[in-house]
């Protein structure tokens, strides 16, 4: 369980594999823990009867403890909790979005 949780029943799936971040995860690692949020996330909502759930992943040298960690966590309706976005217009780029394909 989380020590500061975002709500009740905010739970840390923790790999036993000591890196931290997901790129130094195996596919069969990543596909486990995602396994283990899905079931996480089930019983959240069986248990909190919340309107949905957030996962987090925070990695390299924003990992908090230097070991990778998933967050699972019940979100609720008019509660707040959400991610900042920044003022203004934002505009889609055809030109990054080529660059993380060119990647893939």
């Amino acid at each position: 369980m989380d020590i500061d949780p975002i709500h009740e029943g905010h739970v840390l799936i923790v790999p036993k594999q000591h890196v931290d971040s997901i790129e130094k995860l195996s596919d069969d690692e990543i596909i486990d823990i995602m396994g283990v949020a899905r079931k996480i996330v089930v019983a959240l909502k069986y248990i909190y009867g919340n309107d949905g759930y957030s996962t987090m992943q925070n990695g390299g040298k924003f990992c908090d403890y230097g070991h990778a960690h998933f967050h699972v966590f019940p979100r609720y309706d008019n509660y707040g909790f959400g991610w900042t976005y920044p003022e203004g217009e934002s505009e889609y780029s055809e030109r990054v979005a080529e660059k993380i394909r060119d990647r893939l």
